[in-house]
């Protein structure tokens, strides 16, 4: 069976024909298999034994940060509701109140001499990090963690 990869990743190959459809998704020592039925997931794990040594880990649970949930048409829901959670832990901000949108396109972010320096610029660059992350699955987010990224450099605090 011959793969082909993909011009948006290369490390995800597929497979499709009229009666089937394979995805290998290879990241550093991990493999994700997705086909169209159990059979061919087999035997395309078998093809791959024969290469290499396989460890079969189960049906895919969490992987990268992502959870996926398949739909009962067959399609999948990808959530990163875990990693969120446990960012909002490491940031102290789990306890803060819900807001329905991060930021108002209207509010302006600037530079103010007068404002107080936020003291843990490491802190802060870390969770901008992770919620440049979170904006794979949570694209209503990409233009508030665009605006901060703005200020990485000097942080500011403001209550």
């Amino acid at each position: 069976m011959i793969f082909s990869a993909t011009k948006s990743d290369s490390c995800l190959f597929k497979k499709f024909t009229n009666d089937i459809t394979v995805t290998i998704l290879i990241y550093i020592d991990d493999i994700i298999i997705s086909g169209s039925s159990s059979t061919i997931i087999t035997f395309v794990i078998s093809s791959l034994n024969k290469f290499c040594v396989l460890k079969y880990l189960g049906s895919l649970h969490y992987f990268l940060a992502i959870e996926p949930t398949w739909t009962s048409n067959g399609g999948h829901h990808l959530s990163q509701s875990k990693y969120i959670i446990e960012l909002l832990q490491n940031a102290n901000l789990h306890k803060v109140k819900p807001q329905p949108t991060p930021m108002m396109s209207s509010f302006r972010l600037t530079q103010d001499r007068s404002t107080a320096v936020f003291q843990d610029d490491i802190l802060y660059g870390s969770i901008v990090g992770a919620l440049q992350y979170v904006t794979i699955t949570r694209l209503e987010i990409t233009y508030f963690v665009y605006k901060v990224c703005q200020y990485m450099r000097q942080p500011q605090q403001h209550e």
